[in-house]
């Protein structure tokens, strides 16, 4: 039973090396999806087997035994080491509670505060421009959508960037790209070995985005032009003030993620759509899966002991 519960600890230090392969083997969309849902899977598994060995540790001790109405304490094999990996599964799970509440309030925080500039500007259509000497621009998410970009973005671009740059930000948008932003911020918290996957993840949002622009302008050059443009603008200004954008992870913008990686993507042909899954989003997926299984698994072990220990089956 303990090996099952940790199984699904071990598996994610496997994603990271898959996950930034994924983007460049896939369709963008088709990376996106297989990214996120992975993600999903693998802190699912890691945030049931946490929670299922530290329930294990509490009904070992005679107060949550009593609390659970079991007749005696919990009985599990490797019993030395039950306590002391419950113990550091109870700590692994506040932790990650923690830092996922302190995200949660710096994300909420900063999507306020970024609504709150672009309702005080008036909008035309979903487009709202923001008097700053900082460039920037991004998809705000919430009702209405809103495509923010500062004047000093504006000035750093020319008449057709700029619909490159908004053709970009719409995409984000209209694929909801800030849920498969925010579920990565999520999930990110539930193991290191999953931060990296966050990383891929961004990447492939950025790149459907890209990929969407290049569609609706119909000019890859121009779309890479206008990023990279827009990024070198950003990144100028970010080096002479020595601060970022303050805006929250979950707004996507067009100059954040690898540029160059990005650019030269729409610099080459554009390549036909492959309907076969790539063996490395497979392999991600499958680990993805064995995660949960094994989790499940061995959370139904438990619940077979603990009927046990409550004297309803036997022993």
């Amino acid at each position: 039973m303990i090996t099952l519960l940790v199984v699904p600890l071990l598996l994610p230090w496997a994603a990271p090396a898959l996950a930034r392969r994924v983007p460049a083997r896939c369709s963008p969309v088709a990376a996106l999806w297989a990214l996120t849902v992975s993600a999903v899977l693998l802190a699912g598994g890691t945030v049931a087997a946490l929670g299922t060995l530290t329930l294990t540790g509490l009904l070992r001790l005679p107060a949550f035994a009593a609390l659970g109405e079991l007749v005696h304490p919990l009985r599990t094999p490797s019993e030395r080491v039950v306590l002391p990996l419950a113990a550091l599964a109870a700590g692994l799970l506040t932790l990650a509670a923690l830092t996922l509440g302190l995200s949660l309030v710096r994300q909420t925080a900063g999507l306020r505060t970024a609504r709150a500039a672009a309702d005080r500007q008036p909008a035309v259509g979903d487009l709202c421009v923001i008097d700053s000497p900082r460039p920037d621009a991004y998809a705000l998410p919430g009702r209405p959508h809103r495509i923010v970009v500062t004047t000093a973005m504006l000035r750093s671009l020319d008449a057709s960037e700029r619909e490159a740059l908004f053709a970009h930000e719409r995409a984000h948008n209209a694929g909801g790209h800030h849920y498969f932003l925010a579920v990565a911020e999520l999930t990110a918290h539930c193991h290191p070995a999953l931060r990296p996957v966050r990383e891929a993840i961004r990447l492939a949002v950025e790149r459907a985005a890209d990929e969407a622009a290049a569609g609706s302008v119909g000019d890859r050059r121009l779309t890479a032009r206008a990023i990279a443009r827009a990024a070198l603008a950003t990144n100028a200004t970010t080096a002479t003030t020595g601060r970022d954008t303050a805006r929250p992870t979950v707004t996507p913008a067009a100059t954040t993620g690898p540029v160059p990686q990005r650019v030269a993507a729409l610099m080459a042909p554009a390549r036909p759509t492959r309907r076969a899954v790539p063996w490395l989003a497979a392999l991600l997926a499958a680990c993805a899966v064995l995660s949960c299984a094994t989790a499940a698994t061995g959370a139904v072990r438990v619940h077979e002991d603990i009927e046990i220990a409550q004297g309803e089956t036997g022993g």
